[in-house]
């Protein structure tokens, strides 16, 4: 198979390429190596920066049709009380909310729309395996397939396959790792409707654990000092129980439901961006790019804006069959600084707030600053666009060719 692009990986990063390079007439193959997008690692937080992204590109009603839960303010638990984070309602968005929608529902929404261009192909159990190289440029990729092995010939390969990128490595990309103390495990409990409010993160005496909204469930992360599962397993179920319970308490009589420890999965958590995003023929965006820690929700919403920065770049070159190395720095040059800014935010966030807790068996008290934004509302617009909008936020320039 021959196309004009070849993006490997159907997440965020990924489709929304896809789509917007199909929207723009330009021929594009995307590979998912799973069989569909299920997956309850991925991030639910659709930010208004996406959202806003979503009405530019006419999709947006149609978006919000989809089940999801809105938020117009973020707050925390730190003990008994409840601390106001971000207050998204005077944003200059379209959507003055976060939306929690599961990712697999947002991907096959983009897939749907995106498979209404006829130079779009989405190939489901196709797993990039490897490089196609001419020279010191990429010139395509091997897949593994249900069928058989492929190859597919491209004038430009993305990588959007995630923080495990096979591109990146046969590419033999510098990776720059920034540290992370901590990990993630990853479980769900049942949800009723006399809950109480979604506090996005609850922080008790040690221990910190964030709760998404799934309606029928309630999608759970206990935070863990990095490697520290092996400990919490030796220390038995009963124990971690326990300490789900004392971080929220109504959940003590559901906790039973985690029977074994199958289905509690450690999320690894890294905090990495590639020293260069590009070589001839290829470009990595996304997790590929740089890995995000879970704090803020802002990955998804990052990967996308990296989406749509290199549509915008590259849209015209691929049309026309001719991608240079210049046009591959640019995109860099766009989304770099606002990569790194806000991974220096997630590292600070990390070391000063989330290793603080967890290395302190007593209830640390909310930070003064987190109390000035209780006593003025109006300090909490700060770190609401910070979250909600982001830094250097990605405008639809690409035109919709019919």
């Amino acid at each position: 198979m021959t196309t004009r692009c070849c993006i490997a990986g159907g997440g965020p990063a990924g489709m929304m390429l896809g789509y917007l390079l199909a929207r723009a007439g330009v021929e594009v193959i995307v590979l998912e190596k799973h069989a569909d997008f299920l997956r309850d690692f991925r991030g639910d937080t659709i930010h208004p920066s996406t959202l806003e992204l979503m009405h530019e590109l006419g999709l947006l009603e149609d978006f919000l049709k989809r089940p999801h839960t809105e938020i117009s303010q973020m707050v925390g638990q730190i003990g008994d009380e409840t601390i106001p984070l971000a207050d998204f309602s005077h944003l200059p968005t379209k959507c003055k909310f976060i939306a929690f929608m599961p990712q697999w529902d947002f991907l096959n929404f983009i897939a749907e729309h995106a498979g209404l261009y006829p130079t779009f192909k989405l190939k489901m159990q196709a797993e990039v395996t490897d490089l196609i190289e001419a020279g010191n440029s990429v010139v395509g990729v091997r897949a593994k397939t249900p069928a058989g092995d492929v190859e597919i010939r491209a004038d430009l390969v993305v990588g959007a396959d995630g923080r495990h990128s096979i591109v990146r490595e046969r590419a033999g990309l510098e990776v720059e790792s920034l540290g992370a103390p901590i990990d993630v495990l990853w479980f769900r409990l049942s949800r009723k409707s006399d809950d109480p409010g979604q506090a996005l993160g609850r922080f008790v005496a040690g221990k910190i654990m964030v709760m998404l909204n799934r309606d029928t469930y309630w999608q759970c992360g206990f935070v863990i000092a990095k490697g520290a599962f092996d400990e919490i397993k030796r220390r038995g179920l009963d124990s971690f129980r326990h300490d789900i319970v004392s971080i929220a308490p109504f959940l003590r009589v559901r906790v039973g439901e985690l029977q074994d420890w199958e289905p509690v999965k450690l999320l690894t958590v890294a905090v990495d961006r590639l020293r260069q995003w590009y070589r001839s023929g290829l470009l990595c965006i996304g997790d590929s790019a740089h890995a995000m820690s879970p704090v803020g929700g802002v990955g998804i919403n990052l990967a996308i804006q990296d989406a749509v920065a290199a549509a915008n770049i590259l849209a015209r070159p691929l049309s026309a069959g001719w991608v240079s190395l210049s046009h591959l720095q640019k995109v860099q040059w766009r989304r770099e600084w606002p990569t790194r800014l806000t991974q220096w935010a997630q590292v600070q966030v990390q070391q000063r707030v989330l290793g603080r807790v967890l290395g302190n068996a007593q209830q640390v008290p909310a930070p003064s600053l987190l109390r000035l934004f209780k006593r003025f509302p109006v300090l909490q617009r700060i770190p609401a666009r910070l979250i909600g909008i982001g830094v250097r936020p990605e405008h639809v320039q690409t035109p919709e060719v019919l």
